[in-house]
């Protein structure tokens, strides 16, 4: 049966749910893409719904009242609220994980007493309700450590530490500024990856690897952040390897989640550290693709998207599936960020030359400029047939965007990496 005339509705508002929606513009089958509550620069191609993603019953008010063929939810806050078990409770179309099965890919906490419950390789860590509690765990660990909260944000939510003096400070602040529960772990030395999987939450297949640069500065310094680039797929992410991850971590936390009675359904990411090129440790899960490599993984399918999520949604995923047409192209991708600037103009926009540019959540001005939203602002992607060549493009385009306080990673993908 032929598609046509397709309505869909995608849930979030950051640069994963605008590479999202740049992928169904270009299906001539699709009739039209909302976005709720979407940004400013996905108004060139989706139509904004002004709902919140934590408001599950409103966005199926509206999925309803006009008649939305598909909903893609990829926003934390909306898996949080169930927003899948309520549409499929409706028997509406909806794509994504429910959030009792998405619980160890949101909750750190829960992600890694999972790990340790399935003996999945994992850096020792700590779970801290109560600052004096982590502070004496601190005492007596080895440095450096990693802190961070239960739950990802935006903000300063995570830190290396090489002394115990700036642990107990940053876990202080931490607790200042609300946090619940926070998470003390080992720093694993080595290559970071994440590799994806989309499933119905019985079947799997790899979607590709991406190698992950998560600190702000050159050669892993700086600041620790959710993503500062990636490249894909990881040259140093072997198909054996590879192979061993999907067997003794993927296959063992879909088992579990559906042995449970909440399998997962969606694209799931799983974080983790090279630590020599037989050996692994995973770190965390991702409950879809990350934004700074979402654009980057997505120009690499070239399965129909729409028929691909269709699949795991209602089930037919084992069926209609036994491989994944994958790209033997290269994508880069570069994060852009304006440090604590922000309502600056962004220029160069218009200069860039054949390449993706997404945005975190960027604001237009009465002249139609977009200005930086301080922190993360945009995510530059470039995909070609080799990697070098993807990088030589992209950062030529990343010369000529420019807005105080711009700062970026120049040692993405670089020969010696």
């Amino acid at each position: 049966m032929a598609l046509e005339n397709k309505k869909i509705l995608i849930v979030g508002n950051s640069a994963k749910e605008q590479a999202l929606a740049s992928v169904f513009a270009r299906y001539e089958f699709v009739e039209k893409i909302y976005m709720a509550p979407g940004n400013a620069a996905s108004q060139d191609f989706c139509e904004l719904v002004d709902i919140r993603p934590d408001q599950p019953s409103e966005l199926l008010n509206f999925v309803m009242e006009n008649d939305i063929d598909m909903t893609i939810c990829t926003n934390e806050k909306a898996i949080k609220a169930d927003i899948v078990s309520l549409f499929q409770t409706n028997n509406q179309l909806i794509f994504g994980p429910s959030a009792e099965s998405a619980l160890p890919a949101i909750s750190k906490s829960t992600g890694k007493r999972l790990f340790y419950r399935l003996r999945i390789p994992t850096p020792k860590f700590g779970i801290f309700e109560k600052q004096q509690m982590a502070v004496d765990y601190l005492k007596k660990s080895d440095y450096p450590v990693v802190i961070r909260t239960d739950e990802s944000t935006e903000g300063a939510d995570r830190q290396v530490c090489n002394t115990i003096q700036t642990a107990s400070l940053f876990v202080e602040d931490l607790y200042v500024s609300g946090a619940e529960k926070i998470i003390l772990e080992d720093f694993v030395q080595g290559h970071e990856f994440i590799l994806y999987i989309i499933t119905d939450g019985y079947h799997f297949l790899p979607l590709t690897s991406c190698a992950n640069y998560k600190f702000m500065e050159d050669g892993n310094g700086g600041i620790l952040t959710p993503g500062m680039g990636s490249y894909c797929p990881d040259y140093k992410l072997s198909y054996e390897m590879q192979d061993r991850i999907l067997a003794e971590v993927a296959a063992p936390i879909l088992e579990n989640l559906a042995s449970r009675e909440i399998p997962y359904l969606g694209i799931l990411g799983i974080e983790g550290v090279l630590t020599s090129p037989d050996s692994y440790t995973i770190l965390e899960l991702k409950p879809f693709l990350a934004n700074h490599d979402c654009q980057a993984v997505l120009n690499l399918v070239n399965e129909n998207l729409y028929t691909l999520f269709e699949a795991c949604a209602v089930g037919s995923f084992a069926d209609d599936y036994e491989t994944l047409d994958i790209s033997s192209n290269s994508s880069v991708s570069c994060v852009l960020s304006s440090g604590k600037i922000k309502d600056d103009v962004i220029t160069g926009l218009d200069l860039a030359d054949d390449i993706d540019i997404n945005h975190f959540n960027t604001q237009r001005n009465k002249y139609f400029e977009y200005l930086t939203s301080g922190g993360r602002s945009l995510v530059l992607t470039k995909t070609s047939s080799t990697l070098s060549r993807a990088r030589e493009l992209l950062y030529e385009n990343i010369d000529v965007i420019n807005f105080r306080g711009k700062k970026y990673r120049k040692d993405i993908c670089k020969s010696s990496d």
